[in-house]
């Protein structure tokens, strides 16, 4: 951006009443401040106009930076400059995380501190807790309808509980995970209940209108996200005689980042967070923070900018923590939210691989990989830089947003491909082993997604009802397959709770009020850890499961190569039931066979020298077992769900 003389004057003398020691312990702080506020200016410019850079806002905004910093505990900003001296340290292949929700996993953050050898054991350092903030019993949505962002909810605990798991956690070198809600808050929140009662400060913070005349012009274009539970964007409030924007549920009421105050106040949220010492802050539903009537309300320009502007902030107040955007939606969209243009890598550093995610079932329901395939060159445009989170499962459910063009090219009806997709993991096809069930369908579109655990999707909870041992067996093998090809993609692997252990459906969700409307709740369960001791027991289920998965993470922290270097390419599909990727770094190779078929699979040896020059032996990281690379017409022979992790050897 242009030095802006003006600008930095101004800033300067702010920086002056605020008493920052520019010359001593906050001069690397003032440093990054005059480094980035020409570009943080235009971006605030750009949303909210060329204003004086004394009104209100913008001096609350500088304001907001800088004791943002001057609150940063010592400790926190050394561990800063240990990750900018690593240089974008999520892209690690050391860093394998969870996913979970604190009191369905032990209750409370107090007792958390507790499993942290239990995670060392897996080889987790990496943990995301599930929302945790003050969210109301039975209008929660699972603790993304917030009614206090500062205030952990009484279930969990309190602030000082979680800063000091994040203690813990730090010394065992471990990453914390939390997840901020931007684009809306519980209707219990402290802003929601004034603008109930009259008071029009607040009334801005929301989309409100007193009758249905812009709702309708935003009905127009905008879908609906729960047609089932939630069908509309606008719910009327009594108490206040006006309608009020609410895309979600109609306890989670849209906030209007037109406003420059909401904008501020959800800045200063995030840094919050970032005082609290996370090291990865976990944007919910992005997408959506800027509304256009004419427009379907989601992935907007505005919503980017914003993001950006986030970003610098960040990099200013607190640079050891990264952004990412959870934003769920087709792979061209999906590529956006890590920037573009200058801001290329420079807007989340972090982005959920959905599809990726959804083609895996894809493949597994199917036996064939041309669908997956074809969607690859969308996801590989992802820059440098950046990362995704990897994932098998995670807390919701899967839906098959990849575009109609990559199951065509695989010849396939995409209607009816994905009907059958649907199908297959609702158990609603006599030979599936799935059991999972259908989650937002709409009548109008036919659309619907699919929950399930990892587990009971892989068929294990019907093969132990049905006691068939060799079902079992089976079951296994693919959740091995599903989370060992997530795991060295590249990205950071995230496990959802339980999926260590073969976690089945649980339908206890169904006699709490406040869950029975959301089938999802069945792949979040609660936590036995009678059962979880079974690790011990070599013949039981959990312990297969576990050690094999610790395996995994083993292997994947032996090999910097499967860090996320952009260092991934494709194998020429030589079989479609075969997925096979090749991650290299200088001279060091590491392929990656997956076989997604209830057939054995048959790889030409060709397949190991189609890139460059080759060495005449494989070494299998997963089997432990050594493999002569033989002639063009002999075979590879891939056990149904099996797999093969090879380094070649001389």
């Amino acid at each position: 951006m242009t030095f802006n003389k003006e600008l930095h004057e101004y800033v300067n003398s702010i920086i002056d009443k605020k008493q920052v020691d520019v010359k001593g312990k906050d001069n690397v702080f003032y440093s990054r401040l005059m480094s980035n506020i020409d570009t943080i200016d235009h971006l605030y410019r750009e949303i909210y106009g060329h204003g004086q850079f004394a009104d209100e806002k913008y001096n609350e905004l500088i304001v907001t930076l800088i004791e943002a910093h001057q609150k940063r505990e010592n400790d926190l900003r050394d561990r800063d400059e240990e990750k900018i001296e690593k240089g974008n340290w999520f892209l690690s292949n050391e860093i394998t995380g969870m996913s979970l929700y604190v009191d369905r996993f032990c209750e409370n953050l107090k007792s958390l501190p507790e499993k942290l050898t239990y995670f060392e054991n897996l080889g987790v350092n990496f943990l995301h807790l599930m929302p945790i903030f003050e969210s109301p019993a039975g209008e929660s949505d699972g603790g993304y309808a917030v009614s206090n962002f500062r205030k952990i909810d009484s279930r969990f605990g309190n602030i000082e509980d979680l800063i000091s798991l994040r203690k813990r956690m730090q010394k065992k070198d471990m990453y914390l995970m939390i997840d901020i809600v931007l684009n809306h808050t519980s209707h219990h929140h402290e802003w929601a209940q004034k603008a109930k009662s009259g008071e029009k400060k607040y009334q801005d913070y929301y989309y409100m209108y007193d009758d249905r005349w812009i709702p309708n012009q935003y009905d127009d274009k905008m879908p609906d996200i729960f047609p089932e539970s939630s069908p509309g964007n606008f719910t009327y409030i009594e108490d206040c005689n006006k309608w009020v924007m609410t895309v979600f549920h109609n306890y989670q009421w849209d906030l209007n980042y037109r406003n420059p105050d909401v904008f501020c106040e959800m800045l200063e949220n995030i840094l919050f967070y970032a005082n609290i010492g996370v090291d990865i802050l976990r944007i919910d539903a992005p997408a959506f923070i800027w509304k256009e009537t004419g427009t379907t309300c989601q992935n907007l320009p505005q919503a980017h900018t914003l993001l950006r502007l986030i970003k610098q902030c960040v990099l200013v107040s607190a640079p050891g923590m990264a952004l990412l955007g959870e934003a769920i939606v087709a792979p061209k969209d999906i590529m956006k939210y890590f920037g573009t243009g200058a801001f290329t890598a420079k807007e989340c550093d972090v982005a959920y691989n959905a599809t990726h995610m959804a083609l895996q079932w894809d493949m597994l329901a199917s036996g064939d990989t041309k669908v997956m395939l074809a969607a690859q060159h969308e996801i590989l445009q992802k820059p440098y830089g950046t990362t995704w989170i990897n994932y098998t499962r995670c807390h919701d459910d899967i839906g098959l947003g990849y575009d109609d063009y990559m199951i065509e090219q695989a010849g396939r009806n995409p209607y009816e491909h994905r009907k059958f997709l649907k199908d297959y993991y609702a158990g609603a096809i006599w030979n599936s082993p799935a059991k999972g069930a259908l989650f937002s369908s709409n009548p109008k579109t036919g659309d619907a997604r699919i929950s399930g655990s990892l587990a009971s999707l892989c068929g294990l909870e019907k093969a132990l009802d049905e006691k068939n041992e060799y079902q079992v067996d089976l079951s296994i093998k693919k959740i091995l397959l599903m989370q060992a090809h997530s795991f060295f993609l590249g990205g950071i692997p995230i496990i959802f709770y339980g999926d260590e252990v073969g976690y089945t459906n649980d339908y206890s969700y169904l006699n709490d009020e406040g869950k029975s409307y959301d089938n999802r709740w069945m792949h979040r369960p609660i936590i036995d850890w009678e059962k979880n001791k079974k690790i011990t027991d070599p013949h039981s289920i959990e312990s297969i499961i576990f050690n094999a998965t610790k395996k995994l993470i083993s292997i994947r922290k032996q090999h910097f190569l499967v860090g996320d270097h952009k260092n991934l390419t494709w194998l020429t599909p030589h079989n479609h039931q075969i997925a096979g990727y090749l991650r290299t770094y200088d001279d060091k190779k590491l392929y990656c066979l997956f076989n997604f078929s209830n057939q054995s699979a048959y790889l030409t040896w060709y397949a190991f020298k189609e890139h460059g020059s080759f060495k005449p032996k494989l070494y299998d990281y997963w089997k432990e077992k050594e493999y002569t690379i033989g002639l063009d017409n002999d075979y590879l022979i891939i056990e149904p769900y099996g797999f093969h992790l090879l380094e070649p050897r001389d």
